[in-house]
């Protein structure tokens, strides 16, 4: 074990070895401190050589409760632990954007825009463990606040929900389900991911858990070195001159997460638990050269730390009372590498400060044998301050909401729900849920209506910003006098769910209202008076280049019209397949034009083939899966991204050593055809594909449990 992992660690660097090592160490020492005083446990059946496919889990995020997949009345997408690891992923967004082909991601250094049906980041909630996770990135979300190594399940609801949750579920919702196992005594868990362009992924945790009480601590350590596909630009103004640049089309980085969870089960009626999450990232771009361009003067620096405490009282097995408190601080700016005018070395200069505070109390009761209702009630507290969009503000919102879920004769199920919003700035707002599901034998029909609403956020009401880059003004404003956008979402669902076989076939129709764009303004002589009152610090010469300003605006209507096609299938024992595929139709209308939405995406595809097989102590798990999609849509003066197919393998062994120990190397190749988008940069252009190509990539899990 000792050599395999020296010969693995020889591709990262030494100072990182130690740490890493070190900390494998300490939790294991944690945990043989703790096997001690216990009584050594027999072997089960839990061994890591046995799989399952199990095509009928259990989730929560459709419904308000746990019930199974084939019971929910609203469709739910559900990627599980066990897929991930089969193929090879270490972080949120490959775990989204290879099995779930809705899902689109594009990483800069601002975070990452995600997208879900064909509408961006504002339009997802994403919830950990039923709880908002908050922060963004001028628009972009931080994804690398979300702790892999403690993924239980990801589950995906497409379409408004803010019935259950409130403002911003209007594309969907995706929740992450962590695990806090209670079958062993102790464990610890050390994984190692290494690949080209300097990526690593490291994460460590020690899980202890006797007589009701648990303790599950985790770190992680990520990091990648940024990379060109080109390093050619065309000169500004020109479509055939190029020149050198630095500029990486992605951009390195490195990032810590340290998670801590307690859990208390004094009786078999309660749970108490409480936690709290740190994570710091750092990017790693080029600096600024006097003979090239493309480099920066200073690194963007993000730090998030989110607290929780909860639990709930079971009165019976269907009636029970929950509550949770979370608090989530959220903060980036830049932090200078390269000495300029104003700034030194080391200097740090902060660009946004955001918090939240949200409490929910929740009642779930079987108040007859066939049926559940909930009653919740939700306060949230957003704050956000901007240095450079000149803002301290705050914002509350106040929310009480039912659902009544009846099994009204056989085989047919209805769900109503109804949340009032009371938003401190917008008064109040009604959002009605319908579903109803009829169930015969293996098959499943579901027809669903809901309401969404979004609040416009704290810098879209009250911008008042203004930098420079390049040179150039750039300017955006607030706009107070927003109203919020809603939207309707309906949906027909067909599904056939047996132990073998998962078909399922979903058409959907979502439309936005008063959606809230940036609108560019043209500056003429009295606008410019104007922004130079407002802007004392704009000089003559970039005054001289404005030709236009940012204002927030009600102007679009968005209309989603969407079909999925759902397959897995445990064709043969050991062997797994699952293909999906949406066409997804997303337009934007600004006055009386119908253009495509910013960044959708027309036809897109992924498909999975996974095989397992055990001899005694050892499994062997291959993994070939791909993603397939059509070109992306850019709006204004950028081109079109084409196109692309891109398909890897991941090989897993797993070793099951003894009763307390399991070793699992891993070995596979990303992008195993080399799907590059080698076209230059220029002013014009985004892309959809960001692989630098074929890779090898190599792992190494090892797990001591007792």
């Amino acid at each position: 074990m000792v050599i395999s992992r020296v010969l693995l660690y020889k591709f990262v660097r030494g100072g990182a070895v130690v740490r890493q090592h070190l900390l494998l160490a300490l939790l294991l020492a944690g945990c043989l401190g703790v096997q001690a005083q216990i009584h050594k446990m027999e072997r089960t059946d839990s061994s890591m050589t046995s799989r399952t496919y199990n095509l009928n889990p259990v989730v929560v995020t459709g419904s308000g409760h746990h019930q199974r997949l084939k019971s929910t009345a609203t469709p739910v997408h559900v990627l599980s632990a066990q897929e991930i690891h089969e193929q090879g992923i270490t972080n949120f967004g490959d775990a989204l954007t290879h099995m779930m082909p809705q899902v689109s991601m594009a990483p800069n250094s601002m975070g990452t825009f995600l997208r879900l049906n064909g509408l961006g980041n504002k339009y997802i909630l994403i919830l950990i463990n039923g709880q908002k996770l908050s922060g963004d990135i001028s628009n972009n979300v931080d994804l690398s606040r979300i702790n892999m190594s403690r993924v239980k399940r990801i589950e995906i609801l497409d379409g408004a929900a803010s019935s259950l949750y409130g403002s911003d579920a209007i594309a969907g919702v995706i929740n992450i389900i962590t695990d806090q196992p209670t079958s062993s005594v102790c464990s610890v868990t050390n994984a190692t991911r290494i690949s080209g362009h300097g990526q690593l992924t490291e994460s460590a945790t020690l899980d202890i858990y006797k007589n009701g009480f648990g303790s599950y601590t985790s770190f992680t350590h990520d990091r990648a070195d940024s990379y060109q596909n080109n390093n050619l630009e065309y000169i500004k103004g020109s479509d055939t001159e190029t020149q050198q640049t630095i500029a990486p089309l992605f951009t390195g980085y490195r990032s810590n997460i340290i998670g801590q969870k307690f859990t208390y089960a004094p009786t078999d009626h309660l749970a108490l638990n409480a936690g709290l999450d740190y994570s710091y990232k750092i990017t790693d771009r080029p600096d600024t050269h006097p003979d090239i361009t493309g480099g920066t003067d200073y690194e963007m620096r993000y730090k998030g730390f989110r607290w929780n405490i909860g639990g709930i009282y079971k009165f019976t097995s269907k009636n029970s009372l929950q509550a949770n408190f979370t608090v989530d601080r959220f903060r980036y700016g830049k932090e200078y590498d390269v000495a300029t005018k104003d700034y030194a070395i080391g200097d740090y200069v902060q660009s946004k400060k955001q918090r939240m505070m949200d409490g929910e109390l929740k009642a779930i009761l079987g108040l007859t044998r066939n049926s559940t209702t909930i009653f919740g009630a939700n306060w949230r507290k957003d704050y956000l301050t901007a240095t450079s969009g000149n803002i301290d503000q705050n914002v509350y919102t106040l929310a009480a909401y039912a659902q009544h879920e009846h099994k009204l004769f056989k085989d047919f199920t209805a769900t109503v729900g109804l949340r009032l919003t009371h938003h401190e700035t917008f008064n109040n707002h009604l959002t009605p849920k319908v579903a109803l599901m009829y169930a015969p034998g293996n098959f499943r029909f579901r027809a669903t209506y809901s309401s969404g609403f979004r609040a416009p956020g704290l810098d879209e009401l009250y911008y008042h910003y203004f930098s420079v880059n390049r040179g150039k003004a750039q300017i955006s404003f607030g706009n107070p006098h927003l109203s919020p956008e809603k939207s309707h979402y309906v949906s027909l669902n067909a599904e056939y769910r047996s132990q073998f076989i998962a078909v399922s076939l979903t058409g959907y129709l979502n439309r936005i209202n008063d959606m809230v764009i940036k609108e560019n303004v043209l500056v003429d002589a009295v606008s410019l008076d104007m922004l130079r009152k407002e802007f004392p610090e704009m000089t003559d010469d970039q005054a001289a280049k404005l030709s236009q300003y940012a204002l927030y605006q009600n102007s679009d209507v968005g209309d989603i019209k969407g079909l999925q096609l759902n397959l897995s299938a445990n064709l043969f024992p050991g062997f797994n397949l699952s293909a999906n595929y949406v066409y997804t139709y997303a337009r934007n209308k600004s006055g009386d034009e119908w253009t495509p939405m910013e960044r959708s995406i027309r036809h897109a595809a992924t498909i999975a083939a996974d095989y397992h097989h055990s001899w005694g102590r050892y499994a062997l798990n291959v993994n070939l899966n791909g993603r397939l999609q059509s070109k992306t849509y850019y709006t204004g003066a950028y081109e079109d991204a084409p196109g692309f197919g891109a398909w890897n393998i991941n090989t897993t062994h797993t070793f099951d050593i003894a009763r307390w120990a399991v070793l699992e190397p891993s070995l596979g190749i990303d992008n195993i055809f080399d799907r590059v988008d080698r076209r230059p940069d220029s002013s014009v252009r985004k892309y959809a594909l960001f692989s630098p190509g074929r890779m090898l990539v190599a792992g190494l899990k090892v797990r001591f449990k007792k």
